[in-house]
């Protein structure tokens, strides 16, 4: 396992409306041992490049964009969907059966939207502090391949093969 950023000094504090890129930014000019090359990789992948990260984090940080947009016309059809399922008493029950199902469709696509989001920033947060990469359940590189591949990946693919048999 390749080792994993080292701070020369205490960790650097986001400022509102700092974007996560940004907080990276600043932790590196302030003198963090935060570098691309210090990212752990599997054995016998190369090291991540300075190219690589930032592709990874411009994936990331367009995807919170698209993702608070996605939710935020779910919500806006969700509004909908409640306050016209109110409406017309005496509606035909297969009008409100297609409602309701409309409805828990709506519901299902926010908080799968919310998920990835929180996914998302996460992934962004642990490119921040230098722990991009490593496994959520064991502490193993999760692989660069993988990240590459799926840059919100939590678990290498031993664990995650583990947890999916559950």
């Amino acid at each position: 396992m390749t080792n994993t950023a080292s701070a020369t000094s205490g960790p650097v504090a986001s400022e509102p409306g700092d974007s996560i890129g940004a907080t990276f930014d600043r932790a590196v000019a302030a003198g963090r041992a935060i570098r691309p090359g210090d990212l752990p990789v599997r054995d016998g992948e190369d090291p991540w490049t300075e190219d690589e990260v930032a592709e990874i984090r411009t994936e990331l940080e367009s995807e919170l964009v698209r993702l608070a947009s996605q939710i935020e016309v779910s919500e806006a059809e969700l509004v909908g969907l409640l306050r016209d399922g109110s409406e017309g008493a005496g509606r035909d029950p297969a009008d409100v059966g297609s409602t309701n199902f409309e409805r828990d469709h709506e519901m299902s696509l926010a908080n799968n939207a919310r998920e990835l989001l929180d996914q998302t920033r996460s992934a962004l947060m642990h490119i921040a502090r230098g722990s991009y990469g490593i496994c959520d359940n064991c502490g193993r590189p999760i692989g660069k391949g993988r990240l590459l591949a799926f840059p919100r990946a939590t678990l290498c693919v031993e664990c995650k093969q583990r947890e999916e048999r559950r």
